[in-house]
């Protein structure tokens, strides 16, 4: 029996081993870092000069990218929406068409489960739950593969481990949906360190670890400190990208109920984007005036507030989506709070004449419910 076993062992043929590595790694780190700074614009030079050295699929997703993160600047503006959709099918496509003909390369098949994560995320983003629990064990499949070829592949680990946390952390319904697609149960700590190790090993993913992170301590681990401090260090390195620091003025407001905090970080962003220190300088600002003017209302400053809200009328800016409704929204809140009810009602009736098509933002029932209660 002993010799039957040697023998088989013997015959038995090598398994083909894995081809490790990512190309060009230190390229496709800075046309990634240059989205992460909101340096939309300069994505397309870069990808000429990333690919060549780096595989093309990786520059499709990139490409992806950079239209994703120029949403994520304004989620409720759905014009780039079929633009994100045609390059991010496109990059799934190709990296689906790589793992094909390279089935051994890591790699691919890395590239493959980040291009379904740039999607999932959008699908979230539009409530299209069912497709992106679909994505989600795609993304989980391929980066596993990716892990099966290259154990030292650090990257892989965060899209698994964000796997892990969100099936186990799931609701109800979700755990249902899931159920129902068969597909594998999570858990929480594991998906946390598996997230640790590819945000402290990876060569790619540190900032979109500690992006995807911030929002699970502020959202489910009720870590609001830690969230802040990941923001902290995005803020560091991507400098140019006022979404970080919108996102710390709205921690600091509706988890910390620091009013002066936030105030100060909306004013922080305000003298940024008119110095011209971050990109998308228009939207940065709108969205300063804004925030600043809800805490100076808090605050019961309500001429400092008035002042902000009508430069953002005036300004008449394309973004963010709804800005103009919202000014004059806050407008009216601001008016109302001062006891100014006939200023109050012409800004809510200006709040829902200027709503934008689809009116994500619920502008005008908020300000309509607003008019019924100053009567």
């Amino acid at each position: 029996m002993g010799a039957l076993v040697l023998c088989t062992v013997a015959i038995a043929p090598a398994q083909p081993r894995g081809i490790p590595g990512l190309t060009a790694a230190p390229q496709v780190r800075a046309a990634y870092d240059a989205i992460f700074d909101a340096r939309f614009d300069e994505v397309p030079r870069r990808l000429a000069e990333t690919c060549g050295p780096a595989p093309p699929e990786a520059c499709r997703l990139l490409d992806a990218l950079n239209t994703w993160w120029q949403i994520q600047l304004d989620p409720h503006n759905r014009s780039r929406d079929a633009t994100f959709n045609a390059r991010v099918d496109a990059a799934i496509a190709a990296t689906a068409a790589w793992t094909v003909r390279e089935p051994l390369r890591a790699e691919a098949w890395f590239y493959l489960g980040a291009a379904y994560g740039a999607r999932v995320q959008w699908r979230s983003l539009r409530g299209e739950t069912l497709a992106a629990a679909r994505d989600g064990k795609r993304i989980k499949d391929a980066l596993e593969q990716a892990l099966a070829l290259d154990p030292d592949m650090q990257d892989a680990w965060f899209g698994i481990g964000l796997y892990h946390y969100y099936a186990a952390i799931a609701p109800t319904m979700a755990q249902i949906l899931r159920w129902l697609l068969f597909l594998p149960g999570g858990d929480r700590e594991q998906g946390l360190q598996q997230m640790a190790r590819a945000r402290e090993g990876g060569v790619l993913v540190r900032s979109e670890a500690d992006y995807q992170l911030h929002l699970i301590y502020i959202w489910f681990e009720r870590a609001p400190a830690a969230s802040l401090d990941l923001l902290a260090g995005l803020r560091r390195r991507h400098p140019g990208n006022p979404h970080f620091v919108q996102a710390t003025a709205r921690i600091q407001d509706v988890y910390l109920s620091d009013i002066a905090g936030s105030l100060g970080t909306w004013d922080a962003l305000l003298a940024d984007a008119r110095a011209g220190r971050v990109r998308q300088r228009a939207l940065a600002e709108t969205s300063a005036r804004l925030g600043a003017a809800l805490q100076l209302d808090r605050l019961g400053r309500y001429d400092a507030a008035i002042a902000h809200l009508r430069a953002v009328i005036a300004g008449n800016p394309a973004a963010p989506h709804g800005a103009v409704s919202q000014a004059h929204l806050q407008l009216g809140d601001v008016h109302a709070h001062a006891g100014r009810a006939d200023d109050a009602a012409a800004a809510y009736r200006l709040a829902i004449t200027t709503a934008p098509a689809g009116d994500p933002l619920r502008t005008r029932a908020r300000a309509s419910d607003a008019l019924r209660s100053l009567r």
